[in-house]
């Protein structure tokens, strides 16, 4: 049985423990709200964005365009985000999983897949598994600070320029869409080539003016369109990590508060039970004096 020294020892380990995980869902609650503000500020412009698309891609045709043009199922890019820290619940084993099963399942009907990864905590799951061929791992490519847009124009542009040098004949993004503090949504998208969405029969169709043409204006905005959907991709998995960890915290603060709760019961009943032990020494020390 424990002593009471030790009981005590333990109390204030989950009281020091209770108090950084505390810490810890102040700080992701603060960074929660700057994350979901960038979240609803970017997905009205990339909604739009893709419906723009959508009409231009239309109205010209997309086999002149190496972003739109269908391919064949030989190989296929997977770019995964996830967080390059811990503690934020299932956040980064779900994604990765969910990855995986997508690798494996292959319901696209490719030959091969490769995986470039965002975060450290993707590769350190993934790297583990037989069979994922990872790529290329971008570590702290997003860190403590709000993402940037040049940030992920870069990405845009590296997953580009693979899918157009021919390595590739699709290129997937999986990410944490966020709906809410507790829940997110697994998303995986085809990121290339582009998909135009459908446009409404019932809208008017308006004859627009392309300068210097239709074509270039599509040059233009197929490569846009990309990073945009990874910016929004990022943004929406920084609010989901900070809403996640917020979660994990709020919980890890309520079961340390349990725990305490029920070591303080025990160090009092230990306790009790002590000095009652030394009252009956003393009783019958007394009495064998006698």
């Amino acid at each position: 049985m424990a002593s009471l020294k030790d009981i005590k020892k333990r109390i204030g380990t989950v009281k020091n423990t209770r108090q950084i995980t505390a810490a810890m869902k102040m700080v992701s609650a603060a960074k929660l709200r700057r994350a979901q503000e960038a979240v609803v500020a970017a997905r009205p412009y990339a909604d739009k964005l893709q419906e723009v698309l959508s009409n231009l891609a239309q109205r010209d045709s997309s086999d002149e365009h190496a972003l739109l043009a269908e391919r064949g199922k030989g190989k296929a890019l997977v770019v995964l985000v996830t967080a390059d820290r811990g503690l934020c619940g299932g956040f980064n084993t779900n994604i990765s999983k969910t990855a995986e099963k997508f690798i494996r399942e292959n319901p696209e009907g490719f030959e091969n897949f490769d995986l470039l990864l965002v975060g450290r905590k993707g590769n350190e799951y993934l790297k583990r598994r037989a069979g994922m061929n990872i790529v290329k791992v971008h570590e702290h490519l997003v860190g403590s600070t709000q993402v940037t847009y040049p940030t992920a124009a870069l990405l845009g542009q590296e997953v580009i320029e693979l899918y157009r040098g021919g390595e590739y004949d699709a290129v997937f993004l999986i990410y944490n869409a966020f709906i809410s503090v507790m829940a997110q949504d697994l998303t995986v998208r085809q990121l290339l080539p582009i998909q135009p969405g459908e446009v409404n029969e019932d809208e008017q169709v308006v004859d627009y003016i392309y300068e210097p043409n239709a074509g270039e204006v599509l040059e233009q905005i197929l490569p846009k369109n990309v990073e945009v959907q990874i910016f929004r991709a990022l943004l929406e998995s920084v609010a989901s990590e900070h809403g996640a960890r917020m979660t994990a915290m709020d919980s890890a603060s309520k079961n340390a508060s349990e725990m305490i709760d029920k070591l303080t019961l025990k160090y009092n009943r230990a306790r009790q039970a002590a000095i009652t032990t030394e009252l009956m020494e003393i009783i019958s020390g007394a009495e064998s004096i006698k």
